[in-house]
């Protein structure tokens, strides 16, 4: 078996196992090792990854003759960039569901794993009727995961965000189609996404099809206005869950504009990117003065993460080598640092059962660890040098104002915004006077938990002192975008 069919089965193979689990310390041995498996078989893809080749381990099966719709997947640098982070973050995931998840072990675990496959199946289809079944598939186990696990306004956030997202993948359905009759009718039968790029859509149908792959990703990743549903998402999310969606669903969305949208329609692309990198600005401020005023620091820590998504929509939309170069890094970056916070707001959150930053206060003498390893997170988010943020943003910032001077200054001025209220939010959660006798019982980081945070940290400062690590695979193929 090839590797990417490989990776995309484990976690489904994983799945039908533990429906017949009786234990559930089983169920979760099996999710995490499964798991595991699939992020050593990515990393043994990403050292034997050439980048001068374009696509590697690709595999092609016809699978509907009628309309000439394949299994075919492969891998640039881009898609495994992004199946690194996915498999990266999920065992992380998994471990920090252990004690979070309660009720309906088996069915949690089923969906988590089903997600993983999804996912993976995203970054890898070549064929893009197999890109829409993994994009529409992806919704349904996030339904349930945040539906059944989530919050008290879970229904409430689980709806709003199954009617964003549906309707956009609607959206994007009707483009697909209208793609595809364009093609036929020039004579080529096909739904490889190489064959899009060859569309001769003209007037108001290539508008629209533009239009409608253009909102799509929009709601992924979220940019302004068509964000709301995230933060309702991530507050009512259990932590693994919340740590998957900044971490990996919403780089879904930029990972659209770049393997899709811009190829396909290039000369509207940069026609239109001054106003995109304006929207995705704007995102950047209107999300940071949101985050500033909020008292739930899960969703403080949402709103930053459209901020931080409205950078890299500015990156992807300045359409040069630096700051496209950093948008891809940022991708990762974000991933790992806001997986990060996330995950230390489910640790705090698994001990005080509130994300209220008043009910703290001064309990850093209390849990040293946890304060510690949340202000390694912090200044990640932040982008202090030496940590994994600080290359991505200074790549976006040297390349987007060769672009576009104004808005990479407004861009700036967003970004200190950030710094100041993740600072704000750390000062008030750890430092003072300890109001709350509760407080002074919290219990410090568990084995467990300095087993999955442990290499976050890492990724963190190897990428920050490190960054050729992924920047040199990055340039590559950012050369061969551009041209």
């Amino acid at each position: 078996m090839m590797p990417i069919t490989l990776i995309i089965s484990i976690p489904l193979i994983a799945a039908f196992i533990i429906l017949f689990l009786r234990n559930d310390k089983s169920v979760k041995y099996i999710s995490f090792i499964s798991s595991l498996i699939v992020f050593i078989i990515s990393v043994i893809m990403f050292i034997n990854f050439d980048s001068s080749k374009g696509f590697n381990f690709t595999e092609k099966y016809m699978w509907i003759k009628a309309l000439n719709i394949h299994y075919y997947v492969g891998a640039d640098t881009l898609s495994l960039l992004m199946i690194l982070l996915t498999n990266f973050i999920m065992p992380v995931s998994i471990l920090s569901s252990y004690n979070y998840i309660k009720k309906d072990i088996k069915k949690y675990y089923i969906w988590l794993l089903i997600l993983q496959s999804a996912i993976i199946g995203v970054f890898v289809s070549l064929d893009t009727f197999l890109f829409y079944i993994f994009w529409e598939a992806m919704l349904v186990p996030m339904y349930f995961l945040i539906g059944m696990w989530g919050g008290e306004n879970r229904i409430y956030a689980t709806i709003k965000f199954f009617i964003y997202t549906m309707a956009a993948s609607l959206l994007m359905l009707a483009g697909i189609i209208f793609t595809y009759i364009n093609l036929k009718n020039s004579g080529i039968n096909s739904f490889e996404i190489f064959d899009f790029y060859k569309n001769t859509l003209i007037g108001k149908t290539q508008i629209f099809v533009f239009i409608s792959f253009l909102i799509a990703f929009a709601v992924k990743i979220p940019l302004f206005p068509l964000h709301t549903w995230l933060p309702d998402a991530h507050v009512e999310a259990p932590t693994a869950v919340s740590v998957i969606l900044a971490g990996v669903l919403l780089k879904m969305g930029v990972y659209g504009y770049i393997r899709f949208l811009i190829p396909m329609f290039p000369t509207l692309s940069h026609q239109i990117a001054p106003y995109i990198s304006a929207v995705g600005v704007f995102g950047v401020i209107y999300a940071s003065l949101m985050a500033w005023v909020q008292k739930d620091i899960k969703k403080l820590v949402a709103y930053s993460s459209v901020a931080h998504m409205g950078l890299i929509v500015l990156g992807v939309f300045s359409f040069n080598p630096e700051a496209l170069s950093g948008a891809i890094l940022q991708m990762i970056n974000h991933g790992i640092s806001t997986g990060g916070l996330f995950l230390m707001i489910g640790i705090l959150y698994e001990r005080t059962h509130t994300r209220l930053m008043e009910n703290y206060g001064g309990i850093f003498k209390t849990v040293p660890f946890i304060a510690t390893f949340f202000m390694i997170v912090t200044l990640s988010s932040i982008a202090v040098p030496s940590t994994n943020g600080f290359v991505g943003e200074i790549l976006i910032f040297l390349g987007s104002f060769k672009s576009h001077r104004i808005l990479t200054i407004l861009a700036i001025s967003g970004v200190i915004l950030g710094a100041v209220y993740m600072l704000m939010a750390y000062e008030k959660i750890f430092f003072g006077k300890i109001e709350k006798d509760e407080n002074k019982k919290i219990l410090d980081l568990t084995i467990r938990e300095w087993l999955y945070l442990i290499p976050v940290v890492i990724m963190i400062f190897w990428i920050g002192v490190f960054p050729n690590i992924f920047l040199s695979k990055i340039q590559v193929f950012v050369s061969s975008f551009l041209k």
